[in-house]
């Protein structure tokens, strides 16, 4: 499956990309707790994630799987360490450019795939494009997103009125129309049947055989055997 998608590079002209998709290197997340040490979730993490490649973190609820997907999508900074994304080191970057390369290099899922409740499948999809006003240039794309990807039909339908293995794609969709180098997902086939999870475990195949790097959190053994490389979190 190829998923044909408008893509932007608005990276800073004199910072010259071209590393891994995504790269952490020395990682330390921690939350500070008033009028006790800081919770320390993960320590000294390292990771490498190349475009085409399906990497899982595994572990117990509580093991930081959620906190490496935010810091990785650059949405939390880490105590210490580094973040790269394609050679790009965002930590320490202001909050306004990290958001605008995140737009079009990472395209995230958090453990609900939510969807707005109020728009429409293809509403939703096109979120990515309102910031710059480019909800008509990406009409077409958006449409031909969701039909490769079996929700076609379901357009103009209503959050409400979706299964959740059709709401999980369309929060796909959402995440792949502006071109994204990454996708990542939290526990991405949690709500969904068997047999619905296995076909979302295809549709990240076929994602990476499109050349995107996939980061993604689960405990579903079936998504973590399918992965290529994984990291289990005590």
């Amino acid at each position: 499956m190829t998923v044909d998608t408008a893509s932007e590079t608005d990276a800073s002209p004199d910072i010259a990309l071209g590393g891994a998709a995504i790269e952490l290197a020395g990682v330390t997340i921690q939350y500070e707790r008033p009028g006790d040490e800081p919770l320390r979730i993960v320590s000294d993490y390292d990771l490498t994630l190349e475009r085409g490649k399906i990497h899982c973190l595994a572990g117990r609820s509580g093991s930081g799987k959620t906190s490496i997907l935010r810091v990785a999508a650059g949405l939390v900074p880490p105590a210490s360490g580094s973040v790269r994304w394609e050679g790009l080191e965002i930590t320490g970057l202001s909050d306004d450019v990290v958001t605008t390369r995140r737009r079009t290099h990472v395209g995230y899922l958090d453990q609900r795939g939510s969807l707005v409740p109020g728009l429409t499948a293809l509403e939703n999809v096109l979120l990515p494009a309102v910031p710059d006003r480019r909800t008509r240039e990406f009409a077409r794309p958006a449409r031909d997103i969701l039909h490769r990807l079996g929700v076609g039909s379901r357009a103009t339908h209503y959050p409400d009125r979706l299964s959740g293995g059709e709401r999980q794609r369309v929060a796909f969709a959402r995440a792949l129309l502006l071109g994204p180098a990454v996708i990542m997902a939290d526990e991405p086939t949690a709500s969904l049947d068997r047999a619905t999870a296995d076909q979302l475990i295809a549709l990240l195949h076929d994602l990476a055989d499109d050349g995107i790097a996939v980061l993604v959190a689960s405990h579903d053994e079936h998504l973590i055997a399918a992965a290529d490389s994984r990291t289990t979190l005590a």
